[in-house]
């Protein structure tokens, strides 16, 4: 099994992942464009969600840590593409923390299945 020291990197990811959706959902509830952002703004809480899940899941060593990486993964890399279709400051930082969250987490969804 994998320990927390392991785990540290996609942890940090996840947080920084978590706060930045948190941020662009937050912030895209004040754009004037609200319809526009609609699938962007519930990507953001599913993506601020699934990082919880996963910091959560990684520092009690879970036996469902690959699943939960690779659904984690998953998440941040549809929020990533929908963000990219906005303009905002706030959209262009969630892509970038959703796509680094994304391959540390698929990474390590397949390490864990080795060393499961």
């Amino acid at each position: 099994m994998m320990t927390r020291i392991q785990y540290q990197e996609c942890i940090d990811a996840c947080i920084q992942t978590m706060n930045a959706c948190n941020y662009s959902y937050v912030s895209s509830l004040k754009e004037y464009d609200l319809a526009s952002l609609r699938e962007s703004i519930r990507l953001d809480r599913e993506c601020a969600d699934i990082c919880s899940f996963a910091i959560q899941a990684m520092t009690r060593q879970s036996p469902f840590i690959a699943d939960i990486l690779r659904l984690c993964a998953d998440i941040c890399e549809a929020c990533a593409n929908e963000s990219s279709k906005h303009l905002h400051i706030h959209c262009k930082d969630c892509i970038e923390y959703c796509r680094n969250c994304a391959a540390l987490c698929r990474s390590l969804s397949e390490a864990a299945v080795v060393y499961a």
